[in-house]
């Protein structure tokens, strides 16, 4: 692995009484594309959103680039270079696709390397949509205006919270060839799933969260060879 851009280090993180992470590290190196699996209900948003600074840890650091953002508001960390696309997506409804985009757009240090003509190539269906409302798209086309406008912030890393719920297969096809565009540009990308296919056919290295915890970390190729894992923390 490359030096880390990303460092989570040992982060218990709860909701009022009820504690959900307990201790969980991982490390994302520029380039990589990281996979965090479990089912659903282990944590794995909880991770994101600690990492965002939405849900912060009460012990532990999230280290970026070195530096200890564990304090910082969520805006501050976006602006840092992180971007985050929630599970629930969160487009704004009564704004038309356009509008989503534009609203999102920051430039980071100079770089506007994410412009509209570069979201539209990687997703021209959002071209053909331009002048839509986002509460008149579909699931599929609400997930990739969500990445659209994500990437409009021009992050280094993004953080992919269960990009393939509730979607239909060939979109979920459809989105994992663009995910790989990204990859293959290299953005950072840390991916958080429950669909096992869609993470291996992406990811450098796996983590594997359950209960709170991680139970496992290796390289994809390990993990692949790997049946007890899967078979105990998957039920694959």
């Amino acid at each position: 692995m490359t030096a880390p851009i990303l460092a989570v280090e040992e982060i218990f993180t709860s909701y009022g009484l009820s504690q959900v992470l307990f201790g969980v590290s991982l490390k994302v190196g520029a380039g990589e594309c990281v996979c965090l699996l479990g089912r659903n209900g282990v944590g794995k948003t909880t991770t994101m959103r600690s990492i965002m600074g939405l849900t912060p840890p009460r012990e532990g650091r999230v280290m970026w680039k070195g530096s200890d953002v564990s304090g910082k508001q969520p805006y501050q960390i976006a602006d840092l270079g992180i971007g985050f696309v929630p599970e629930d997506r969160r487009i704004f409804a009564d704004l038309t696709v356009w509008e989503n985009l534009d609203v999102a757009a920051r430039s980071r240090g100079g770089n506007s390397r994410w412009t509209l003509e570069k979201v539209f190539d990687l997703f021209p269906k959002l071209r053909e949509l331009v002048d839509r409302q986002g509460g008149f798209l579909s699931g599929g086309e609400q997930q990739m205006l969500t990445i659209a406008r994500t990437l409009m912030g021009n992050p280094e890393l993004l953080l992919l919270d269960e990009p393939s719920e509730g979607l239909a297969p060939l979109v979920v096809d459809h989105l994992k060839a663009q995910i790989a565009r990204l990859k293959r540009d290299g953005l950072t990308i840390l991916l958080a799933e429950q669909n096992v296919d869609f993470c291996l056919d992406l990811a450098d290295r796996v983590y594997v969260l359950e209960k709170g915890r991680i139970r496992y970390e290796g390289s994809v190729a390990a993990f692949r060879e790997d049946d007890t894992v899967r078979a105990q923390y998957l039920a694959l």
